[in-house]
């Protein structure tokens, strides 16, 4: 991260001073129930109406996962979402994505954005998870979803994710090896112009988590262009989310080349991606610069974000779902809530 070397220990300064909290999970059990985890929330309380989603519950395992010691309540959610996925699976490997509240299927097994944080989850739990049942099970699923591909490039990063987190236990997994290898040509080269170096013309979603699986590619297949090029990309993205010294994060609108960028409304989503794909950067590189874009991430939702305020509820534990003009959307949602404990379990780097 080469325009922000000269001052790491002031930014890591600035977020120490927030108070860092630990990682909780009170929220995310609010959310779940026996079956899986609600989608939606009207500000701290679930929204059952609206049902379960593949891609959150993917997200719940991943983090769940995550944890190294993990309590009875998170053992018994990484129980949950991992049910919740073997039955969303079908035999081919792709899965279905949402499921009512009657426990219904809404629709047929695909290979969207859910089937590759489907693999990314299982793969985790594969990968990190204490208990042995789990990560057996986990990789089951996960070899069984591995053989397909998908035709969108976050699908593909997602599941290339899920990959490198098995090819770090298991270095023999060919199926995971062929997934992880298809993701980075997925994502394809960067564009060489140093302005914009990235792969599309438009940053749209979740775009740290292609640049996070070109490093991982290129890191575990010993392929030092790649490593680099992926490096590249993430330099970059973290600098053009710069506003002030602060983290502004590319909006759900997203931003196209050459056009205005607008700053609102701002996702936890993205926030997390960069947290997640800087975490993988410092443990590839051993540089503790990319700890700086951990710091930003984490100081959004603590309040050092365009708004100057905190991004969740401490008296819930839930996270908010959008910096709009105005201030948070205080509806604590799934995908709000998890990226909140996915980022704040990277700042455990710094205790």
């Amino acid at each position: 991260m080469t325009a922000t070397r000269d001052r790491p220990r002031d930014d890591r300064c600035r977020t120490a001073e927030l108070a860092v909290p630990a990682p909780s999970f009170t929220h995310l059990a609010r959310l779940s129930d026996d079956t899986g985890l609600f989608e939606h929330a009207r500000h701290a309380i679930v929204r059952r109406e609206h049902g379960y989603c593949t891609d959150d519950v993917a997200r719940g395992l991943l983090v769940a996962s995550r944890e190294p010691e993990p309590s009875a309540q998170v053992l018994g959610l990484a129980e949950c979402y991992l049910a919740f996925l073997t039955h969303a699976q079908d035999g081919r490997g792709a899965f279905h994505n949402r499921l009512g509240h009657d426990r219904q299927w809404a629709d047929q097994p695909g290979l969207g954005d859910w089937w590759g944080r489907a693999l990314w989850g299982l793969g985790t739990a594969a990968a990190r998870h204490p208990a042995a049942w789990i990560r057996e099970e986990a990789l089951v699923a996960f070899s069984c979803g591995a053989v397909r591909r998908s035709a969108a490039p976050h699908a593909m990063a997602f599941a290339g994710l899920g990959a490198a987190e098995v090819l770090r236990r298991h270095p023999g997994h060919a199926a995971a090896a062929a997934l992880l290898a298809d993701a980075a040509r997925a994502v394809g080269p960067a564009d060489p112009d140093p302005r914009w170096p990235w792969p599309r013309q438009r940053l749209s979603y979740a775009s740290a988590a292609l640049a996070e699986v070109v490093i991982a590619a290129g890191q575990l297949s010993g392929d030092a262009p790649l490593l680099a090029a992926g490096l590249r990309m993430l330099t970059w993205l973290c600098e053009v989310q710069l506003r002030d010294g602060r983290l502004s994060v590319v909006p759900a609108e997203g931003w196209e080349r050459d056009s205005p960028r607008l700053r609102h409304d701002q996702q936890p989503i993205e926030v997390a991606a960069l947290a997640d794909a800087c975490a993988t950067a410092a443990a590839v590189t051993g540089d503790p610069a990319w700890e700086i874009g951990l710091g930003r991430a984490v100081g959004w939702f603590l309040g050092d974000n365009d708004l100057g305020m905190a991004m969740w509820d401490p008296a819930t534990g839930g996270g908010y779902d959008g910096l709009t003009p105005h201030g948070p959307n205080f509806n604590q949602g799934a995908e709000s809530t998890l990226a909140l404990i996915s980022t704040l379990q990277h700042a455990r780097r710094w205790s």
